[in-house]
């Protein structure tokens, strides 16, 4: 499911336009991205959506086999609830 179509579904579930769903999606997204680094975004039955950082390290250039130095980084965590792990055993 890509982006237009998880729209087409909440506005049928709402029953409400494209336009309304697309809104309530980006609205949601807005409140991940801004939350996600400060105290982290909790839904019940979907997950948690946190950030955590990554240590630098040493990789390897695969083509070449030379070591390169991989700086430390922010990434984005998410981790499933119980509702969302249930669902997908079911599938």
């Amino acid at each position: 499911m890509n982006r237009a179509d998880l729209i087409e579904y909440i506005a049928g579930e709402m029953e409400t336009s494209k336009a309304e769903a697309d809104r309530f999606l980006s609205a949601f997204l807005d409140a991940i991205y801004s939350n996600v680094r400060k105290e982290g975004v909790k839904i019940a039955g979907l997950g948690s959506f946190s950030a955590a950082k990554r240590k630098a390290r040493l990789g390897r250039n695969p083509q070449t086999g030379e070591e390169i130095k991989i700086p430390a980084k922010w990434v984005p965590v998410f981790k499933a609830g119980a509702s969302l792990k249930e669902a997908a055993k079911k599938r």
